[in-house]
């Protein structure tokens, strides 16, 4: 499963996230982390958005429904598994 995390420096809830996605170990994630601040297009698009999760799969992106920050690895895990 390859996941592009849109995030940014000081965002509370994406290091929430991007924590709790390094501890899954149940699925195989590659898991690539892009700094909003750092592509003015991103900026755009996620500024008052952060975190955003894709899914990348062959030559599309799937825009993954927004989590709750209340979840656990366990949860996040099942909640990825839907998109396996």
């Amino acid at each position: 499963m390859y996941l592009i995390l849109y995030s940014k420096a000081g965002c509370h809830l994406c290091e929430g996230l991007l924590e709790k996605l390094e501890k899954i170990e149940s699925i195989d994630l590659t898991l690539e982390v892009r700094d909003i601040v750092q592509n003015k297009e991103w900026l755009d698009a996620y500024q008052y958005e952060v975190p955003v999760l894709y899914l990348s799969k062959e030559d599309e992106h799937i825009q993954l429904p927004r989590t709750s920050p209340r979840l656990n690895i366990t949860q996040l895990e099942g909640f990825l598994r839907e998109y396996l």
